[in-house]
């Protein structure tokens, strides 16, 4: 029994790919998220093996699912762009020249962005998060020791990058919450 059902998923796998794949692509804003979408629909077609239908209403049955995964993957995308731009306006309040102008605030979202994950990680829990040395450490199974460290190379990273691109700080902006001291 469990061979027929690898059988036809993959028959269904192999028949449907390339038009479920076609269908994210066109959908999706870059090729890692069509990616994930197609993957996320296998993968819930493989669980829901017993509702699949057979012939051609397996393709229609799999555009719905895709359909879905997309619609989850947009919401998804929508909350993280929603929560970036929050993170950057409050990052960008904490510049002495207040970026009045749009293009300040984007080129230091751009700048953000541009850091190392792990840098943009470590910044964004104390800037967002508002935590300190020990919750960071306790989140991310570190030493307090080593994110001491690591935050002040990406703290010093982060500016460099600003100042880089003509963009002052002050002593004030630096990337702890106003109410918590690190």
């Amino acid at each position: 029994m469990p061979d027929e059902r690898l059988a036809r998923f993959e028959a269904v796998y192999r028949e449907t790919y390339g038009q479920i794949t076609a269908y994210a692509v066109r959908r999706c804003d870059s090729p890692q998220d069509a990616a994930d979408v197609v993957a996320e629909t296998f993968t819930i077609a493989w669980r829901r093996m017993d509702d699949l239908p057979s012939g051609e209403e397996a393709t229609l049955w799999l555009y719905g699912v895709a359909r879905n995964v997309l619609a989850n993957h947009h919401r998804s995308e929508s909350r993280r762009k929603a929560r970036s731009a929050e993170l950057d306006v409050k990052m960008a309040d904490r510049y002495a020249d207040s970026p009045d102008s749009r293009l300040q605030r984007e080129a230091i979202a751009q700048i953000f962005r541009a850091l190392p994950d792990g840098d943009r990680e470590l910044l964004a829990l104390v800037a967002w998060e508002g935590l300190d040395h020990k919750d960071i450490a306790t989140a991310l199974g570190l030493s307090r020791n080593v994110v001491r460290v690591r935050l002040h190379r990406a703290r010093r990273r982060f500016s460099r990058a600003l100042t880089e691109a003509g963009i002052r700080s002050t002593p004030e902006s630096r990337l702890a919450p106003a109410e918590r001291s690190l």
